[in-house]
Parts: C-alpha cells; sequence; structure tokens
C-alpha cells in the first residue's frame, strides 16, 4: 500500500520519560560521572502492525543494556523487560508483530587473538513476546555447522524472514540464509566466493550485489545480479590505481532495465547517474554538484517502497541538504522538522507497515540524541540518550574555513564554550584517516566545551568529503602523515589564533587512532605550537601497523588497500620521532585493543622512558579500539585524567609527568 500520508494536525506532547531538564541560573560543568555514561536509550523501534515499541535501554551507570517492549498507545505503562545475562545485547530487529531476533556478545577471552580478533563472541537469537509476559521466551538461534554467523538484515516485504550468514570453519566467505523466525528453517540463498565476494542483496531479500579483483589486470569488479537470475553479470572494472567510486545503489524506477549508480565518472566529486549493465554505458546524469560527494536517501517505508530512493544528500557545511524525488517524502521530512526542537540531524529511524506511525530521531550540537513518536496525532518524547543534559548547557559547533599553509583550502568545525573568547583550544582530529567528518553532537567535543575548552575538528587533506583531489593530495605523491596533514591542524590551531579566538599560549592536540598518531607527531613537531598533547589508541610505529594487514591487501585487495601502503609507508612514523618530544604528553590505550593492538603503545612507551621523557601513561583494562567497548569504568577513569591533565600538566602549573597508570 502506498497511499498519501501528511503529517497533518498533530499535538506536540514534548514532555514524558527522558527530556532533558531546564537549565539552571548559574552553569556549572556537568559532572564527569554524567559524561561517562553510556546512552540511556537506543535502537528504538516500532513493530511491523505499529501496537508495540522496543529499545535498548540500560538501567544503571554501569550496566548493561536491556530490551523493553512498551505498548505503543501506552508508553507510561510498565514495559516487558529482558535481559540477555550474561551476555550483552547489542543489535536488534522486528521480524514479526511478536518475535525480535537480535544479537549478542559474550566476552570469551582476556587478551586480544591477534589483529582484528578481538575478546568478544558474537551470538544470535529469537524473542517471542506473549500476551502473557510470563510466557514469553526467547531461544538461541544456532550455527548450521559453522563455526561463527551474524544478522545480515530483515527482509520487510516477507513477512516472518531474516537473512542471516555463517562462516564454514577455516573460511573467509559467508553464506547467507534466509531465516524463518517461525519454522527454524533456514534456506540456503547464496554464497561468496574468491570470484565474487561482499554481496548486497535488495529489499527483497536478493542478491543483487557483488565484488572481485581481477590479480592479473589489477582491477577491482562489480557485479550484477539481475531478480530472477543466479548468474552474476560483470557490470564494471576499476583499476587499483584509480581512485574513483563507482557504487551502484539499486533499479532505476523510471527505467527498470537500468541501475542508479553513485560515481565520479571522471569528475572530482561523485554524481547520481542512470547506467545500462548491458551496454556497460550511462544513459544521464542525475544529479550532481561541484564542491562534495553525493548520498542517496531510501524511502522511510522500507515495507512498501524498500528500494526506493527519494532523494540524495550533499553538505553545505555542517547542513545537510536535499534534492528530493519524492514530494511525499519531503513534505512528511519538513513538517517533522517544524515540531522537533533544535532540530539538526533529523530521520525518520522505524515506521509502521501502514505508514501511519513512526519513530523520529534528532541529534545536533544542542541535542545528544531524541527519540519522538508519531502515533494517533500525538508526537510525544520517547527518550533521551543523555536525559541530563540541557540543550541550553551544551555548546554550538560552528564552521570555519581557512587555508593551509601551501594553499589548499580546509574546512573545520569548531565547538564553541558558553564563555567569552579567547578560548583555550583543544585541536581533535577525526581517526581514519580516509573517512569524512561532519559532526552533529560529538560527546568528547561537548565534554570538552563544557569544561570551557574550545574544540577545533579539522577537516585535513585526506577526509573523504571534499572530492577527489582533496583525498588523494594525502597520500598520491607520498604519505603526507607528519607532513602537510600536519600542516592542516596546526594552521587552523593559528587561523583560530588569529581570529581572537584562542588562546596562543593554551593550545593542546587530543586525538584516538589516527588521532592519537597525530597527537603524538604534534609532540615532537618544531617549531612548537602546543602547550600538550594526549594521544589515545595511537598508532605509534607505522610499518608495524602495515604489517598487521600487508599480507591480507596482497590476498585481498580492496580499494583502500594502495591508500593504507603509502600512507603508512611514507609518512612520519611516531616512533622514529619519541627523542623529539617536547611538550606534555599523555598516551592513553586499551589492553585489548584489535584494531591498534597494545604493542603500539608498550614500544612507544619504552622508548619515552628509555630517552627520559616526562609523560604519563594509562591502560584502560578490557577496553577495546572501538566506542562501544569504552563502558563507565573506562570513561570515568580516562574522562578524569584528560580535564586533569589538561588543567594542571598542560596549561597549569604542575609539571611532574613522570606517573604510569
Amino acid at each position: 500500500m502506498k497511499g498519501t500520508f501528511f503529517v497533518g494536525t498533530v499535538l506536540a506532547v514534548l514532555t514524558g520519560f527522558g527530556m532533558a531538564g531546564q537549565a539552571a541560573e548559574k552553569v556549572e560543568p556537568y559532572a564527569l560521572e554524567e559524561w561517562a555514561k553510556r546512552a540511556d536509550i537506543s535502537y528504538v523501534s516500532l513493530s511491523p502492525d505499529g501496537e508495540k515499541l522496543a529499545l535498548l535501554k540500560i538501567a544503571t551507570k554501569d550496566g548493561n543494556p536491556n530490551l523493553e517492549v512498551y505498548d505503543a498507545n501506552d508508553l507510561g505503562a510498565r514495559p516487558f523487560i529482558m535481559d540477555a545475562k550474561p551476555m550483552e545485547m547489542t543489535r536488534f530487529d522486528w521480524v514479526t508483530d511478536d518475535k525480535i531476533i537480535f544479537s549478542a556478545r559474550l566476552k570469551v577471552r582476556d587478551k586480544i587473538d591477534g589483529f582484528n580478533q578481538g575478546v568478544y563472541k558474537e551470538t544470535r537469537g529469537i524473542l517471542t513476546l506473549d500476551k502473557d509476559r510470563k510466557k514469553s521466551r526467547w531461544k538461541k538461534i544456532s550455527e548450521a555447522g559453522g563455526e561463527r554467523g551474524g544478522l545480515q538484515s530483515p527482509i520487510r516485504t516477507k513477512p516472518n524472514k531474516f537473512l542471516v550468514y555463517e562462516y564454514d570453519k577455516g573460511s573467509r566467505y559467508p553464506k547467507y540464509f534466509e531465516y524463518d523466525v517461525n519454522t527454524g528453517v533456514r534456506k540456503l540463498i547464496t554464497r561468496e566466493s574468491p570470484k565474487v565476494s561482499d554481496i548486497q542483496f535488495d529489499g527483497y531479500g536478493n542478491p543483487q550485489f557483488g565484488s572481485g579483483y581481477d590479480a592479473q589486470s589489477n582491477e577491482f569488479l562489480t557485479y550484477y545480479r539481475k531478480k530472477g537470475s543466479n548468474d552474476w553479470q560483470l557490470i564494471n572494472r576499476r583499476h587499483r590505481e584509480n581512485f574513483e567510486s563507482w557504487t551502484p545503489i539499486g533499479v532505476d524506477p523510471l527505467s527498470p532495465t537500468d541501475l542508479l549508480v553513485i560515481a565520479h565518472n571522471g569528475n572530482d566529486t561523485t554524481g547520481l547517474w542512470s547506467f545500462n549493465p548491458d551496454t556497460l554505458k550511462y544513459n544521464e546524469l542525475i544529479y550532481r554538484r561541484e564542491g562534495g560527494n553525493v548520498s542517496a536517501r531510501f524511502h522511510t517505508n522500507p515495507y512498501t517502497s524498500p528500494d526506493e530512493i527519494t532523494a540524495v544528500s550533499y553538505r553545505v557545511g555542517r547542513e545537510t541538504k536535499y534534492e528530493w524525488f519524492d514530494g511525499e517524502e519531503k513534505a512528511i521530512y519538513e513538517q517533522l522538522k517544524g515540531l522537533v526542537p533544535y532540530a539538526d540531524r533529523m530521520s525518520i529511524t522505524s515506521r509502521s507497515r501502514d505508514g501511519n506511525s513512526m519513530v523520529v530521531y534528532n541529534v545536533g550540537p544542542r541535542d545528544p540524541g531524541t527519540y519522538y513518536l508519531l502515533k494517533n496525532s500525538r508526537f510525544m518524547v520517547i527518550g533521551s540518550k543523555q536525559p541530563r543534559f540541557s540543550s541550553d548547557n551544551l555548546a554550538d559547533v560552528k564552521v570555519i574555513n581557512y587555508k593551509s599553509r601551501d594553499g589548499k583550502d580546509i574546512e573545520g568545525f569548531i565547538t564553541v564554550p558558553n564563555t567569552k573568547p579567547p578560548y583555550p583550544l583543544v585541536v581533535m582530529p577525526h581517526g581514519g584517516p580516509f573517512v569524512g567528518e561532519n559532526p552533529s553532537y560529538d560527546g568528547w567535543a561537548q565534554l570538552l566545551a563544557n569544561y570551557g575548552y574550545m574544540v577545533l575538528q579539522p577537516q585535513y587533506r585526506g577526509s573523504t568529503a571534499y572530492g577527489l583531489e582533496f583525498y588523494q593530495s594525502a597520500f598520491i605523491d607520498g604519505g603526507e602523515g607528519g607532513h602537510k596533514m600536519q600542516d592542516d591542524k596546526d594552521d587552523g590551531a593559528l587561523y583560530l589564533v588569529d581570529q581572537g579566538l584562542a588562546d596562543r599560549d593554551r593550545l593542546a592536540m587530543f586525538g584516538w587512532s589516527y588521532g592519537g598518531y597525530a597527537a603524538l607527531i604534534a609532540a615532537a613537531r618544531s617549531p612548537q605550537i602546543y602547550q600538550c598533547a594526549i594521544a589515545g589508541a595511537a598508532v605509534a610505529d607505522n610499518l608495524q601497523q602495515l604489517n598487521y594487514y600487508r599480507g591480507q591487501m596482497a590476498r585481498f585487495p580492496t580499494s583502500g588497500s594502495l591508500e593504507q601502503i603509502k600512507m603508512w609507508e611514507e609518512s612520519v612514523s611516531p616512533i622514529e620521532e619519541v627523542e623529539k618530544v617536547n611538550i606534555p604528553l599523555f598516551v592513553i590505550h586499551g589492553d585489548v585493543d584489535q584494531r591498534v593492538p597494545p604493542e603500539h603503545a608498550e614500544k612507544y612507551i619504552k622508548a619515552l622512558e628509555e630517552h627520559k621523557i616526562p609523560h604519563k601513561a594509562m591502560w584502560l583494562e578490557g577496553a577495546d579500539h572501538f566506542s562501544s567497548t569504552l563502558f563507565y569504568r573506562h570513561n570515568i577513569k580516562f574522562y578524569s585524567a584528560l580535564i586533569d591533565f589538561l588543567a594542571n600538566d598542560c596549561f597549569g602549573k604542575d609539571t611532574s609527568l613522570a606517573s604510569n597508570d
């Protein structure tokens, strides 16, 4: 069913559980305990009939998420609550009106088992809800002879069905099954192979696109499988030294024999194209713009319009803009945005099959993440991820544009404290490094701003949102890590000093992963502009990091293989610069980090000690590389030390740094 739908006249009830309180008259920083808590709620979604609402909720500061299921017509009523002890629930999806499929993780060892081999094991289960809550039960979904598996995606157009995957023992190629949650029967749909891997499915559960690699020609291959066919058709070849992107996203609704593709096609930025998979030629350019790449926006009702593209999105500064193809979706979006306080990154994250009920989510600098329910002509708050934070006490994020010392245009985002400049400044480069960043609500930036620090997030060369040339300039003529990429960060700090926004004598750099690498580089630069550096989960030895996956890149090349090799082989390696460290330095690392293993920090700290360079170091016990493994106990230890280090060791008078924890 696809009928006309408008929000129409609704009663906005913006009170209810989880709303942020009002700002106090005297603004004081929030206690670090509040910042250390994980999100109160997440994964909020409606059952297909729109009558139930489920979410993950953390009830205590150091607890794990419970699954809570509410009556969507009465959110104040007592919910059904389920935990997965001793496991931690990480994800769920509605499959039917009374069945939820979920994944959970269990810590199975104390140390990592090598690069990208963490300490957790994932498992899957099904919860069947009953009108009598005591009769509601969950059971584990066992593997069918494989050694590991996971959840792929729901098949919204097929009631009771869900895509799951498994790996045979010793294989890196998964098998995909259509799993019936009522009968427990699974049907093999397809399996990946050395020829075709990274399979993507359409909204009806059909294999649609896949990838491959031709070692003889050094080309990446894209395959297409037409609906109803079992054959993979080769539709694109791209040499490994061609860094243009080519991503098919679905069938062209106006010409069903053609595909919609997001590609550069010889341009600096991507566009949306109509492409003929038989002639291998572009039919027309649908939309492209200079200055930035585009992305596809899909219909908000996956039950009735699972593959329909309703708009392309693009960025202008912080703002996400849309070129709409669907007037109804545009009208819904604009009406809802008018109802949401501090509307910023707003989206419909869940919708009932009939389209009349929906969950709306908003996140932005003054909204840590709030969920709303539109149902029965009422628009009401479900809850906030951080309900103790008042919008008035959070900080705005603004765009700046400046030139690096070689003349390249750089964009940056500043989180501005609610006080007066000049501010102490923390430069916080993103990880990656080859990713795009456009901050909405950034917990670390808001924490620092709440304690009086301006935060700069520079979009240094190599960031992927600014066109092909900007991205390639970080590595194509030699790795620029520690060179021009570092200049881009430093020049942003100096620009803010020149603008009177930052205090020249109170500059610091703090980062995680690649950002931590940049902080180590900053600590050893000369002339020195910073008063201190904080390096989290930092790559300290370039070649050591590259060697973790050099063999895998040779056997199974990806489009990022060449960028990684050139970047890490040819950039400055912090371990070779240790004796040049000339400012207070704080090194933080998780002791089960699978992405940047602990050997990096161990080697770097040992070198600091050998050169008798004052520093502080902190190990986060049981913490991996990723935010999803940073629990309250990690955050409170980390944040307390971070704020203390900035206040005393960096900008204060205390310079005794020979501390290890």
